[in-house]
């Protein structure tokens, strides 16, 4: 009997890899993967510096506000740059804005002249090139990969963010306590090389890119392409749903970065590499999850609530454990649902909206994925400091308990009226009384969405059950 060895194209064909079959994704995953390592290393690294430098949680929030603040402010406005430019020029210089400020911080830690406030302000800085990379990132996801396998990239993408997950914090705690700090940002910087070298690898002409968007000469024209993108939210039942979930349990339940060093060394008592390895738990839940959702055949909207629940109660587990053990197996939960319901909402935004507004309507979504942070985060640092950390623990699961109660049932009441009615994107743009006739290209909607009139003319994009 003879074996023959399976081709890439052969690996790539299979149903769950089907997003593997793009040149451009595969270096967009590949340099992803090194580099998400090394954030992931950074993220650990910086909040146990900034720990170690204050001793108090509260400027973990103070630090989270810092990072995250500029994506609520200007996210939004980095929708309209993702729109008007080519997104791919964009993120390399993104990326390599953000290793810079990488290496300004190992140098910073590495000669020991690292104050609380250095970290703060290149967090800032972090936070205003991430107002940009992110909403450019996500809109650009379907141009490398076409509307059809679109939800098959995002859960691919989900699965290689948390594969990171799982070793970058892991290796942050072993390295911090082998080594020093400093060598965790060194990582970090270094990593970004992977990803700038795969986004000038790609070829632009297997982009599919959209007309770009007429850049605005004028306030006014910047405020008018908001708009766009912020009324078809509005008025988009199956994109606002997952928006307003992800919002609420972002703001009360995903601060681990202010929450989990707290715990593992004020209440586990089990030093950086127990931080690490708790955070590597989500990790853990969170690969399994989106491994799951990749290799699936259609989108499930109901997961965006059923996510949240989980996460909900999995950290009011964690606040009433003292146990190492037990609060591995919750982190395992809570980066289960976490992941299910911010990769099913990634996927059914990305499924009910038009390529002439996804780079805006994508901004609304990491300005609220991400913008939700600084409040948060400050919260839950302001919490902790003053009352305990199980108590900012607590109240963040169950306000993701309640959010996540909350958008289960609403999508279960939307999903009888849910019309499928094939139309085009150009129809979409028209009915929302802003589009222009240069800017509209009619796109067919793929065979698992669809956009139907709602009450009185309205848009309403829907999923197929």
């Amino acid at each position: 009997m003879t074996f023959r060895r399976p081709t890439l194209a052969a690996v790539a064909s299979f149903q769950g890899w089907r997003a593997m079959r793009h040149r451009n994704f595969r270096l967009f995953m590949a340099g992803q993967l090194v580099s998400l390592i090394g954030t992931w290393m950074q993220m650990v690294a910086q909040s146990w510096l900034v720990l170690q430098l204050t001793g108090d949680p509260f400027w973990l929030g103070v630090v989270a506000a810092a990072q995250f603040g500029p994506v609520l402010v200007l996210g939004l406005f980095g929708g309209v740059l993702a729109d008007s430019l080519p997104k791919r020029k964009t993120l390399v210089v993104t990326q390599t804005t953000a290793m810079i400020l990488a290496f300004i911080l190992f140098g910073l830690t590495a000669s020991h002249v690292v104050q609380v406030g250095h970290v703060v302000v290149l967090a800032l800085c972090l936070g205003v090139v991430n107002s940009i990379d992110m909403p450019t990132r996500q809109a650009f996801a379907v141009e490398m990969v076409g509307r059809d396998d679109i939800g098959n990239a995002v859960a691919l993408n989900s699965a290689v963010f948390n594969s990171a997950r799982i070793v970058g914090p892991a290796v942050a705690g072993l390295t911090i306590g082998a080594t020093d700090i400093s060598v965790a940002f060194l990582a970090n910087a270094i990593s970004f090389l992977a990803v700038i070298a795969a986004y000038l690898r790609m070829d632009d002409t297997a982009l599919s890119s959209p007309p770009r968007l007429a850049r605005p000469a004028t306030a006014r024209g910047v405020l008018v392409n908001l708009g766009d993108g912020l009324r078809y939210v509005r008025t988009t039942p199956m994109v606002l749903l997952p928006l307003l979930v992800i919002g609420l349990v972002s703001t009360f339940g995903m601060n681990f970065s202010v929450v989990i060093p707290a715990v593992a060394q004020d209440i586990l008592h089990v030093g950086a590499e127990g931080y690490g390895f708790l955070m590597a738990a989500s990790g853990i839940g969170s690969f399994v999850v989106a491994m799951t959702i990749a290799f699936g055949r259609r989108s499930r909207p109901a997961l965006i609530g059923l996510g949240g629940v989980a996460l909900g109660a999995a950290e009011l587990l964690l606040a009433a454990s003292g146990s190492f053990g037990i609060s591995l197996l919750a982190m395992f939960v809570v980066g289960l649902g976490g992941i299910a319901m911010a990769a099913t909402g990634n996927t059914t935004i990305q499924l009910n909206v038009p390529d002439q507004l996804r780079g805006r309507v994508m901004s609304v979504y990491t300005t609220v994925f991400a913008g939700s942070t600084p409040i948060g985060g400050f919260m839950a640092g302001s919490i902790a400091s003053a009352f305990g950390v199980p108590l900012a623990v607590a109240v963040g699961g169950a306000g993701s308990l309640i959010a996540g109660v909350g958008g289960f049932l609403w999508y279960r009441r939307l999903r009888p009226a849910l019309v499928v009615a094939p139309t085009d994107a150009g129809a979409a743009l028209a009915s929302l009384g802003r589009a222009r006739a240069d800017s509209v290209v009619t796109v067919p909607a793929p065979a698992d969405t669809a956009i139907a009139a709602g009450p009185g003319g309205v848009p309403r994009s829907t999923v197929a059950r």
